[in-house]
């Protein structure tokens, strides 16, 4: 018998792999945002191109947060193609991005791929089925499916099943080649490779190579007890820790984890009693074995048996496939990425689109992929762009370039998909702890050094007006009042 999978695993852990988490925003504020209305004199340009000065509570924000103004870069424009600037200070200036260059990435690919693509994970059975066993291989070839998680693997091989199979004689074949991809250091980036954030992308990406460990106090028992998934074949868990009495702060390092032997996950400390039930994602400490564990782990958990082994490979040419899992609709992945600024969700739609042009995807072809498109939809001086999620540090772009991406976006016919992806402020994902007053769908970004915001803000007239503010300065993340007061000002602007 099957243990029952959770249904909010998705939502959980994808909020979770978000760069920018929610205690970037400090306070949620009412869903019910009110106006008010100011003269405010038309703005001129200065011979340096800006438009306008920076509203006196930004300006103030800045100073409490000790970031000159020569850091902030702002556009604020009319949604119209080429409508005026109301605001532009150091606009034209490239900055570090950070998770605002997933406006680049979901928007062209919206443009490119359109809003119902799907991706198809095609299963391949190679010999013939007597008697429930298989006398030959199974085969699954990645496309590049950002959202390929425990549910649905849980149904990918019930349908394996489905076809009569409880016991293979031969292997199970994983083919990634859809990406060509080089090893990479899961630390490399900010030396934290258990984050899940650091995942690699992968043509057949499961889980996000992570798990989601759910501890449940037991006072009866004084422990808590724990849950994983998915199952990982040949990895021991332990099933309980003991409880403590202490404050639950900082629970994950008062359990003293020991990740140094994949196949042997330990425990030496407590978990506190006063947490309650908590989920705790982690990428498992060895991603290249991830998938192998976690298709054997879930096959023998559904009953089935494996003669051989779990391994990769490539798909005889000849072969045709059984059937093919579907993913959702890029409309509903961008959400995911946009609301929670999942870096590698992203990372795998950026792949896709050279994937798709060229059959293989790459971040080198991926880059060019981009560049022309932003050339021939976009104009202007394209990003420089590293793996299309902005986790990077060496992507860059300028707030005028965003702000125009925003303009030609609005104007598109997938306008209302790219909007709908992106947080509400004070309502939901990387947004729900703004402070801001204002109405306004924006995406938001950070990194070490950089904060910024970038999407559509409503005034109480109907009108809406492009935001783009980005911070690039060691005290970025303490300047998010500013970024506040920019929305808000940019709600009361006619």
């Amino acid at each position: 018998m099957t243990r029952p999978l959770r249904p909010l695993f998705v939502m959980l852990l994808t909020a979770c792999l978000s760069s920018v988490w929610s205690a970037a925003w400090a306070q949620a504020h009412a869903t019910q945002k009110t106006h008010k209305t100011r003269h405010t004199p038309s703005p001129t340009a200065n011979a340096s191109g800006d438009v306008g000065q920076l509203p006196p509570e930004v300006e103030a924000a800045l100073q409490r947060a000790k970031v000159p103004r020569e850091a902030l870069h702002v556009v604020v424009l009319d949604t119209a193609l080429n409508g005026p600037a109301r605001l532009s200070v150091s606009a034209q200036t490239p900055v570090n991005p950070a998770s605002l260059m997933k406006l680049v990435t979901t928007t062209a690919a919206l443009d490119l791929l359109g809003p119902a693509f799907v991706w198809r994970t095609p299963v391949y059975v190679e010999g013939v089925v007597r008697d429930g066993t298989l006398q030959g291989n199974v085969y699954l070839r990645g496309s590049g499916d950002p959202r390929l998680v425990v549910e649905r693997l849980w149904l990918l091989l019930r349908r394996v099943q489905g076809l009569g199979i409880q016991k293979i004689q031969g292997d199970i074949v994983l083919d990634h080649s859809a990406f060509d991809m080089a090893p990479r250091d899961a630390g490399g980036f900010d030396g934290e490779p258990l984050r899940p954030y650091n995942a690699a992308p992968d043509a057949l990406l499961l889980n996000f190579k992570s798990l989601l460990i759910q501890f449940v106090p037991d006072r009866s028992a004084n422990v808590a007890r724990i849950q994983v998934e998915p199952p990982l074949a040949g990895v021991q868990m332990p099933t309980s820790v003991p409880l403590s009495t202490e404050a639950c702060n900082d629970y994950r390092t008062g359990l003293r984890a020991d990740w140094t032997d994949p196949a042997r996950v330990k425990f030496a400390g407590s978990y506190p009693a006063s947490c309650g039930e908590k989920m705790w994602p982690v990428a498992y400490s060895a991603p290249t074995q991830f998938a192998a564990r976690a298709v054997l782990g879930m096959w023998q958990q559904l009953g089935g048996q494996l003669v051989g082994q779990v391994r990769d490979g490539t798909v005889p040419t000849n072969l045709q496939p059984a059937f093919s899992a579907e993913s959702a609709a890029l409309s509903e992945t961008i959400r995911d990425i946009n609301k929670y600024s999942n870096n590698v969700m992203a990372q795998q739609v950026f792949l896709t689109l050279s994937q798709q042009q060229r059959g293989v995807g790459s971040l080198e072809a991926s880059r060019e992929v981009v560049q022309r498109w932003w050339r021939d939809r976009v104009g202007g001086e394209a990003p420089v762009l590293d793996n299309g999620s902005g986790l990077s540090r060496d992507e860059r772009t300028s707030a005028q370039s965003l702000g125009h991406l925003l303009q030609v976006a609005w104007n598109s016919p997938s306008m209302s998909e790219l909007m709908s992806s992106l947080p509400i402020t004070g309502l939901d994902g990387t947004l729900k702890r703004s402070k801001s007053q204002a109405v306004a769908h924006l995406k938001t970004g950070s990194l070490r050094d950089v904060a910024g915001v970038a999407g559509y803000v409503d005034t109480a007239s109907g009108k809406r007006w492009v935001l783009v503010a980005i911070l690039n300065h060691p005290n970025a993340n303490a300047a998010r009042p500013a970024l506040d007061a920019l929305i808000d000002w940019a709600a009361q602007q006619p």
